[in-house]
């Protein structure tokens, strides 16, 4: 099987072997997706099938290949995910075994492979946007210029302190962090944080090594990339590019 990794702007999605992490958490859903038999361990668990993990749950988890999508909770997918865990942890999603997708020798994107799989978890099709759909116009106009940074018109990190935000916005910095949090279900800093780790992932898959991401996201140096990697993914930079067999190994730190 062959390593491959997916971005947009509120998802990614990996498909891969030999996961292993450890323990972590992070401001999106989990959806896991072990390939036909294969089996995962969650948190010294075992299981098969499908799973989904609901945001800012703490869990370790290794799996011999299969998918996994991280997804915005507030986003369409999101939204749906979270019905289907009814307030619990995780959720076991019973999966028919010809649902299962598979890219081994395929070069093709996720979506219209994962389809089937979509339509039987009650997902539907792809949706236009992954991101999460606040309500507040400013909320979405503020979203909606962090998903260009993935699109490849990057705005650095130093221009997203709150303060400017708000007066972008013509709100009172108080005011700002608010709304977002209640537009959001998720705090200004921590949120921003979630999106420039993207931009460093859409960065090493461009080819960028660690320094490079590091510096394009915002973070002090390829270290602090690293570290903050492993607190939201469960591993470092080093082990994930070995993992998706990426080539940016140049300047990383384990």
């Amino acid at each position: 099987m062959h390593p491959s990794v997916w971005l947009k702007p509120g998802i990614l999605i990996i498909y891969g072997s030999a996961l292993d992490t450890a323990p972590h958490k992070h401001h999106a859903i989990q959806l896991i997706l072990p390939s036909p038999n294969a089996s995962y361990q969650l948190n010294n668990t075992a299981g098969t099938g499908a799973l989904v993990i609901d945001a800012d749950v703490e869990h370790q988890l290794s799996m011999a290949s299969g998918w996994i999508l991280l997804i915005e909770p507030l986003s369409h997918w999101g939204k749906a995910l979270q019905e289907k865990l009814a307030g619990r942890p995780t959720c076991d999603i019973e999966q028919q075994s010809s649902t299962m997708p598979s890219i081994a020798g395929s070069d093709d994107q996720p979506f219209p492979l994962l389809t089937p799989l979509f339509e039987q978890l009650g997902l539907g099709s792809y949706p236009n946007t992954f991101t999460s759909q606040p309500t507040d116009k400013r909320i979405q106009s503020l979203v909606s210029q962090l998903d260009k940074c993935i699109n490849g018109d990057c705005v650095k990190p130093s221009n997203w302190r709150a303060a400017q935000v708000a007066e972008q916005l013509a709100l009172s910095e108080s005011r700002f962090l608010h709304l977002f949090r209640e537009e959001m279900a998720i705090a200004w800093r921590p949120y921003l944080l979630w999106r420039r780790m993207f931009c460093a992932i859409n960065a090493l898959k461009q080819g960028s090594n660690a320094t490079q991401a590091a510096y394009l996201a915002g973070f002090a140096d390829s270290p602090h990339l690293s570290r903050t990697f492993k607190n939201n993914f469960g591993m470092t930079i080093r082990q994930a590019l070995a993992l998706l067999q990426l080539k940016s190994y140049s300047n990383l730190n384990k």
